[in-house]
């Protein structure tokens, strides 16, 4: 049996067996959903909105997070505002938001954090990172609030598509709704830490404080989720080490990407700051190795090192095919890929909700395989997109996603 093909099938086994535990984990969690009415105490959260070239929906965003069931004394709704043209920030002026203006020669997100950091007063007790195209569900920041009185402070909340619109809205919903399922509610079912999605996240106000300042880069959400996961940071803030709570319960809305090359920009700016980082990052992964750190070799080893689930897909569909070839030289025999490819294909459908079936599922096939041809092209055009700010245009102020009610 040649040593190659071994390897080449091993490596995928390893993570299909990998996504299988954690699948398994979160689908037979318990769900926990706890009472946030009535609480002894509110928090004062700042909602931080970076918002580069968002014209066209950062004031509907202002207006949504105005209207959350929370005391408006108790959270402020921060814009930074990043070239926006002077007709948004004239209307923002009418709004109770707080606007900073900025500008970069280069933008990214961590800039226009650390600049609100810098401006804004050390009064909140937690800061809400959501993008310009989010929106919140309306008990939001009471569920926070709560879950800041339990004593969590490094929290991921469930985000969920804002529409269904597009076959490539559906594939990207399908795609976040096995995300959530597997990295993050399944590593909190394993005792290990969320992985971060880069929005719709809270954190005690010091302690990200604290972190941004040390990031100035494109992707900085893998960055901060390994800084949190190697634990140095709460020392340095004075807080006791935590892992990221997924809250499966606090919804935020997501503008899901509506065509081609929508996709392939997002899926550029993700694939190279995965592997950027995974090399950036090497020798603090050996360091969490030695010491026994298995929070964070799950955020920064699996994670980093875990090839686009389309590509697995792919991958796994095409080796079998290889078996009607005339004169096959492979030795392996086929019932094993066919049985990887069913475990694979487990992974990918359990967490997907029966509504999606019903109303989607032929059109996210039929589109699939475009999609995987983009991604297997990306590969090729990743160098200096770590370094480069890629932005994706918004449009969408109304939530259209039937399948809130049956994702979870």
């Amino acid at each position: 049996m040649p040593v190659i093909e071994v390897i080449l099938f091993a490596i995928p086994a390893l993570w299909v067996c990998y996504n299988l535990l954690f699948c398994m984990a979160a689908t037979f969690s318990r769900k926990r959903k706890p009472d946030y009415s009535a609480p002894e105490r509110y928090h004062r959260f700042a909602i931080l909105v970076p918002a580069y070239r968002e014209d066209a929906i950062i004031l509907s965003t202002v207006q949504h997070h105005e209207a959350l069931r929370y005391p408006r004394t108790d959270f402020d709704i921060v814009v930074i505002a990043d070239s926006l043209q002077p007709e948004t920030l004239s209307a923002l002026a009418a709004t109770s938001a707080i606007v900073i203006p900025v500008s970069f020669e280069k933008s990214t997100k961590a800039k226009a954090l650390n600049v609100a950091f810098a401006t804004l007063p050390a009064t909140y007790d937690g800061a809400v990172i959501s993008d310009a195209d989010n929106l919140l569900d309306p008990d939001f920041l009471l569920k926070m609030n709560r879950a800041f009185l339990d004593g969590h402070q490094v929290i991921q909340a469930r985000r969920v598509a804002k529409n269904i619109d597009s076959p490539f809205a559906i594939l990207d919903t399908a795609n976040e709704i096995i995300a959530n399922h597997i990295y993050r509610k399944g590593s909190n079912a394993l005792g290990l830490s969320s992985s971060v999605i880069g929005s719709g996240m809270v954190f005690n106000y010091r302690l990200i404080k604290h972190i941004m300042s040390q990031i100035d880069a494109t992707g900085e959400d893998k960055i901060l989720q390994m800084m949190i996961a190697e634990k140095k940071v709460f020392r340095e803030v004075g807080l006791p080490a935590q892992p990221i709570l997924y809250m499966e319960h606090a919804l935020v809305f997501d503008e899901k990407i509506d065509n081609p090359a929508a996709f392939a920009k997002q899926r550029k700016r993700w694939l190279a700051a995965q592997y950027s980082y995974l090399w950036q990052y090497r020798a603090n992964g050996f360091d969490a190795l030695r010491h026994g750190n298995f929070d964070y070799l799950n955020l920064f080893l699996c994670h980093n090192l875990m090839p686009p689930r389309m590509l697995l897909l792919a991958y796994l569909s095409l080796m079998p095919l290889l078996y009607l070839l005339p004169g096959s030289y492979l030795s392996l025999p086929i019932t094993w890929w066919l049985v990887l490819w069913a475990l694979n294909a487990c992974c990918l459908l359990l967490p997907i909700p029966r509504k999606f079936f019903a109303r989607y599922f032929v059109q996210a096939v039929v589109n699939l395989p475009r999609a995987i041809a983009i991604m297997l092209a990306l590969l090729f055009r990743l160098k200096g997109a770590e370094n480069t700010f890629i932005h994706t245009s918004h449009n969408k102020t109304a939530i259209n996603n039937p399948l809130v009610d049956a994702e979870g």
